[in-house]
């Protein structure tokens, strides 16, 4: 192992190995920290977490042991892979993460950058943009959970710094590594990086616009133990390693059976997502989230199963819906009957416990909408490692796994809600693994 990375969240994770392994790095990901001690024959290791919404010191602990683990395997540089929206709040929970990693580490300086230009998510002087429109503009603003209303990342990071910490470093700063370095050379952004080292700066927010920028990144941070990132940057990091491109880490095992799609996520990507695979009279089933006071989750979710497999005794190769994704006035209504953390959490429940459900009668390709529905889903289904296997859009891949409940192979495809183009379910079955 060369490269450890902890992810955030699971769709996070995959976005990040499949660029790894686009960018010519043998990849496995890991749902949790392992267990074992095992030394595993790859160039990478993706170490992926729930941690982007829990209590930040709960996203602490996991963090830490993950780069233990990580480190114990040979990683000689560290990457901690958070959303290309840079989701948090003010209490975290990317700068505690951080910070407790730089104290691991011994690391007194290290950046920052979410930019993914092929997803078109770009940083220009410190501000994060969405397509064309900043991120306090995007759909991010309304999100349940981390509602994006700062596009200037120093100031939400900074915001996000402890002022005190007993036994590590008081109070760091955040400063700027921008364009007029990231857009001239890796020795100018060398030179921005000892500038704001001698002025005191412990993390910079980097300018990125498109993906030279990150690949001139990529190679000033060479020598940084440790690097924070969306996952664009990773495209610029295994030529450091003497890597290059290769298409031969990316085939994966065929699998025989039914296709399915399971959707949390309420961004307007997948929204529309949804509303594009019923204009085009895809099976679909959806869970109201204002109707789950009166719902008994284990017969919803025989039900829906039922309903599944009568959907595919008709029609095979046809794949089935399930979503309780909504516009954000039908989530901002559920928060008004209960917290949003309840009634995501219970949410979450539910979706992992059909998806399990799906897969138990048959499914063998199935697609997850949603970091964090994603998370409750491979955690249900008992997947501990993933292979990654081909794009079917930027930062999203197909991933190949053998879990206890589908030993013959199951195909997955984490998808970030804010990510893939409107056809993206249509497309991701029509896709070659």
């Amino acid at each position: 192992m060369k490269l450890g990375c902890i992810a955030d969240d699971f769709t996070g994770a995959t976005d990040l190995a499949n660029n790894l392994v686009r960018a010519g790095m043998r990849v496995v990901q890991t749902i949790g920290v392992p267990d074992d001690a095992a030394t595993l024959d790859v160039d990478a290791v993706v170490v992926a977490l729930k941690s982007r919404t829990t209590p930040p010191e709960d996203a602490v602990r996991q963090s830490l042991a993950a780069c233990r683990w990580l480190r114990r395997g040979g990683a000689t540089q560290i990457y901690f892979k958070v959303c290309s929206t840079f989701d948090s709040t003010p209490r975290g929970n990317i700068g505690p993460v951080l910070e407790a990693l730089m104290d691991e580490l011994g690391c007194d300086f290290t950046i920052a950058t979410p930019a993914f230009p092929d997803n078109a998510r770009t940083v220009f002087k410190g501000h994060l943009f969405v397509g064309d429109v900043l991120l306090s503009e995007s759909g991010m603003r309304d999100h349940p959970l981390t509602p994006m209303t700062d596009a200037n990342l120093v100031r939400v990071l900074q915001a996000q710094l402890a002022t005190t910490r007993s036994g590590g470093n008081a109070g760091r700063r955040v400063g700027l590594v921008d364009h007029r370095a990231t857009g001239a050379s890796a020795a100018a952004i060398g030179a921005r990086f000892a500038a704001l080292r001698d002025e005191g700066v412990a993390i910079a927010i980097a300018d990125a616009i498109d993906n030279d920028d990150l690949h001139r990144l990529g190679e000033a941070v060479r020598d940084l133990p440790l690097v924070c990132a969306g996952s664009g940057l990773a495209i610029g990091l295994p030529r450091n390693f003497a890597i290059t491109a290769s298409g031969e880490a990316a085939t994966l095992p065929a699998v025989q059976g039914f296709s399915a799609i399971v959707s949390g996520s309420c961004s307007q990507a997948t929204n529309a997502q949804v509303t594009e695979f019923l204009r085009g009279g895809g099976a679909a089933r959806r869970i109201d989230p204002l109707e789950l006071a009166d719902a008994d989750d284990a017969k919803l979710c025989a039900d829906i199963a039922a309903w599944a497999v009568r959907e595919w005794s008709a029609a095979s190769e046809r794949p089935v819906l399930v979503y309780s994704t909504a516009p954000p006035q039908a989530v901002a209504a559920a928060q008004a009957q209960a917290s949003a953390h309840d009634v995501g959490a219970r949410l979450e429940r539910l979706l992992a416990a059909i998806a399990r459900a799906l897969v138990e009668r048959g499914a063998r390709r199935l697609v997850v909408a949603g970091g964090e529905t994603s998370g409750a889903c491979v955690q249900a289904l008992g997947i501990e490692r993933l292979r990654i296997g081909r794009q079917i859009d930027p930062g999203v891949p197909w991933c190949h796994a053998a879990p206890t409940l589908a030993p013959d192979g199951l195909q997955l495809a984490l998808k970030s809600g804010n990510f893939g183009a409107v056809d993206f379910f249509r497309r991701a079955f029509a896709a070659p693994t």
